[in-house]
């Protein structure tokens, strides 16, 4: 491809200018912050493209009950998006059952892969959820 014009490489690929239609989009995070529109969070929240739960009571894994995560269930997503802090962590094997039992996918990531997808699928008009740990 060398001495190709760079407009013919270009050429395939599709330049279109992405409409955002949802109210809530990760604009910035850090290991202890995520920002959501601009607004920085400091406690654990739960965020969908149009509703946004915060403060979501969760500080760490074993945290997670069916009581916590009935605002996540409530919202019915397709997939959830669920962020474990500076590093990926996995809940207990009951937590993937009780996603299983509601027919909702499970993800499991560290909070800045989080943010990233969340975007992505938020994006794509998907059917998403993030559940943002944050320590206290």
């Amino acid at each position: 491809m060398i001495g190709l014009p760079f407009y013919i490489i270009l050429r395939g690929m599709p330049l279109a200018e992405d409409i955002v239609t949802s109210r809530h989009r990760i604009s910035s995070y850090s290991s202890n912050t995520v920002s959501v529109n601009e607004r920085v969070y400091q406690q654990s929240l739960i965020l969908t493209a149009e509703s946004l739960h915060s403060p979501w009571p969760v500080t760490a894994l074993d945290q997670l009950t069916p009581e916590t995560l009935a605002p996540i269930f409530a919202s019915k997503p397709a997939v959830v998006l669920l962020g474990t802090g500076p590093r990926q962590q996995f809940p207990a094997p009951a937590i993937f059952g009780l996603f299983g039992e509601q027919g909702i996918g499970l993800e499991v990531m560290d909070n800045g892969a989080l943010c990233r997808t969340f975007n992505i699928l938020v994006a794509e008009d998907r059917a998403v959820t993030a559940a943002i740990i944050l320590p206290a």
